[in-house]
């Protein structure tokens, strides 16, 4: 596939997962770290904008107005609406918007022509496509936030049905200490914060089989663990004292039971599907309480070399986790992104993008824990080895679960 073939099919991607929302709900903003359905459409067209098309042959400047709301964070480029402030903006409408992207992809077609787009700027594209894919990922997981913020529940996408399953018991696979290589090898796209390739010494681990269950979880909350001091990090018992958890987000208890709210709607929870949407706090302390810990990021990276790449992501349709079908290790790619015990920090050597395009990932390097795998919602395409994903520990509305580790 050419990369004006990849552009227009990640493109379409977006347009796909607004589709089904009304301009009400694209407007939507129900906390300040999720985003408007409609500022992510625009916010990812500025990209291309003002990244890539600035500056070529008879291509105007980013219109100041655009530059102003559609900036996410890069102060290179200038001031920007303040993040939490996003919601506010109903105009432009969303017709406007749509208007231009269609504007944008025009004329990004014509600079796609082969031998039209300088060598440095064919790389802003292929960034400016896994940047679009990330915000595919967040659409989802900030209308998931926005709906459920609705007390009657809307859903998303129709009801599906669930299979229900035995969840696979957990087996230990022990990998013996190695000098590993660890980072992206220059075969193909890579973020900055995935370079240099270096090594590492990584002591011999055991890693489980999958993912962390849901009535695996369950336990733990019937165990009394959001009552015990003891099983929480300081800063993740302040959190939950604070923040009154007592369960992961979308959980809620009914007469009837324990019930989930997905993208689909709610509905009764299924014991062997993957307990998702865990702050690092939340994934630390179950994994203290099993006797466990979390794998380090370069273990995780160590067990997926040796495992198939494939998973449930964005291309399943399921937008939820799903139970483990096969013998681990399993679930290493998709389903739920798996909080790691590294902080997010850089490698060896590490150098940011040039320009303002540098400040992509290199900024966010403290107060961040890093998460591996990908999950539901993210694109296949969009997924290898090497990535990195990063939130603050407290951070529960992406898709994120965990795998236990342990020391042999």
């Amino acid at each position: 596939m050419n990369l004006l073939e990849r552009y227009r099919q990640v493109r379409s991607t977006t347009e796909s997962l607004a589709a089904p929302l009304s301009a009400e709900d694209q407007l939507l903003q129900s906390m300040p770290e999720a985003s408007p359905v409609k500022w992510h459409l625009a916010h990812t067209s500025w990209f291309f904008d003002t990244f890539v098309l600035e500056g070529l042959p008879g291509e105007p400047a980013v219109e100041p107005d655009r530059a102003l709301l559609y900036n996410s964070y890069y102060e290179a480029v200038g001031p920007r609406v303040a993040r939490a402030r996003r919601g506010l903006l109903s105009r432009p409408s969303l017709d406007e918007v749509r208007a231009y992207r269609r504007s944008i992809d025009e004329r990004m077609a014509r600079w796609l022509e082969p031998g039209r787009l300088p060598p440095a700027r064919t790389h802003l594209v292929e960034l400016g496509l896994a940047h679009e894919q990330q915000h595919q990922e967040l659409i989802l997981t900030d209308i998931k936030h926005a709906l459920h913020a609705n007390p009657i529940g809307p859903a998303y996408g129709a009801p599906a049905q669930v299979g229900r399953a035995a969840a696979r018991a957990i087996t230990w696979r022990r990998y013996d200490e190695r000098i590993a290589g660890i980072g992206d090898d220059g075969s193909g796209f890579a973020f900055d914060n995935e370079r240099p390739r270096h090594r590492a010494l990584v002591p011999g681990f055991e890693l489980a089989s999958r993912l962390v269950s849901a009535g695996e979880y369950l336990e733990f909350i019937r165990d009394g663990g959001y009552r015990r001091p003891a099983l929480w990090l300081s800063d993740g018992w302040a959190t939950v004292q604070a923040d009154g958890w007592l369960a992961p987000l979308y959980w809620s208890q009914e007469d009837a039971g324990w019930s989930v709210y997905t993208l689909r709607g709610r509905r009764p929870l299924d014991p062997a599907e993957p307990v998702c949407h865990l702050s690092y706090y939340e994934a630390d302390a179950f994994a203290r309480w099993a006797g466990a810990r979390l794998p380090s990021e370069f273990e995780w990276e160590v067990a997926a070399g040796e495992a198939s790449a494939e998973g449930a992501f964005l291309e399943s349709g399921a937008l939820h986790p799903t139970a483990a079908t096969a013998d681990g290790p399993a679930q290493l790619y998709g389903d739920a992104w798996e909080w790691t015990a590294s902080a997010y920090a850089p490698y060896p050597r590490f150098r940011p993008e040039a320009g303002a395009a540098g400040e992509y990932n290199g900024k966010f390097m403290s107060g961040q824990m890093v998460l591996r795998g990908g999950s539901c919602a993210t694109p296949r395409s969009h997924m290898r080895i090497t990535y990195r994903n990063f939130f603050p520990p407290s951070a529960r509305w992406q898709l994120s679960g965990l795998r236990l580790a342990r020391d042999p």
